[in-house]
């Protein structure tokens, strides 16, 4: 009988413990899979713009109810995106709505916490992911006398303070709300591509306007830093000389990512 009981306790030793390894294992791999979604703003500019290790882009909209984009500014973004990579697999756009966080404002390491339990797609195989939040809230920068529209926090994470965009247009009446959307969620992809010299590899790094780091100096670019000042006075000034309307990527900036694999 002691036999038995020191066979049957000696397999159950290792039954769990093998239960133990499998856990592990699975936990390591989830791990590795986000590894690569957690990088370095610009590291990942040539993996997005080129063809030579992702055919394809999946692009993760994530938002509260009531933080949700416009369809416009989505589809203007969509064009953006067509019109500068290098897909030929395609880049497909999936919407999820999810349950309000608490806790507003927030702060970065907060928007990493909401990012960690909502993300679902992750770089994998020939595709890449990028993921965006439109937050229900706005930034803990954000003064009395400046705010935050959006920031590019991580190599394919991006935070859209959406709340803080509706709140913006809805208080002054010359901003489009759709415009305000695009122009943001453009702007901080280009960060995410790599503007302006970002990672210090642009073959155009005279164009990196020295008062205002990691922007363009020519005012009419997508990346010149009044198309996301912090400035509320800019914001309305900017928009209101529907500047948006000639405010694409200048002819340097294009280059800068032709360079790195873009169309």
């Amino acid at each position: 009988m002691k036999h038995f009981n020191r066979t049957f306790f000696s397999l159950l030793f290792v039954f769990l413990l093998v239960i133990s390894c499998k856990k592990d294992d699975n936990t390591s791999s989830v791990e590795d899979l986000k590894a690569e979604n957690r990088k370095a703003l610009g590291v990942s500019a040539e993996d997005i713009l080129s063809d030579d290790t992702y055919s394809s882009l999946s692009v993760e909209l994530v938002y509260p109810e009531f933080s949700k984009p416009t369809d416009e500014a989505i589809a203007n973004f969509r064009s953006f995106l067509e019109e500068r990579l290098n897909k030929p697999g395609g880049i497909t756009f999936t919407e999820t709505q999810i349950t309000s966080p608490t806790g507003t404002p927030y702060d970065i390491d907060e928007i990493k916490t909401i990012e960690d339990e909502n993300r679902t797609l992750y770089t994998e195989g020939d595709d890449i992911s990028v993921y965006i939040f439109f937050a229900n809230g706005n930034s803990t920068n954000d003064t009395s006398t400046s705010v935050t529209l959006g920031t590019a926090y991580l190599n394919t994470s991006i935070v859209i303070y959406e709340r803080t965009l509706q709140d913006f247009a809805a208080n002054n009446p010359t901003i489009n709300l759709i415009d305000l959307e695009t122009v943001t969620l453009e702007h901080e992809f280009g960060h995410i591509l790599g503007l302006v010299n970002i990672q210090g590899d642009d073959i155009h790094s005279d164009h990196e306007d020295p008062a205002h780091g990691k922007h363009c100096v020519v005012e009419e670019c997508l990346m010149y830093f009044e198309s996301n000042t912090n400035r509320p006075a800019a914001i309305v000034e900017y928009f209101s000389n529907q500047r948006r309307s000639v405010s694409g990527l200048d002819p340097l900036c294009i280059a800068d990512l032709q360079a790195k694999g873009g169309k």
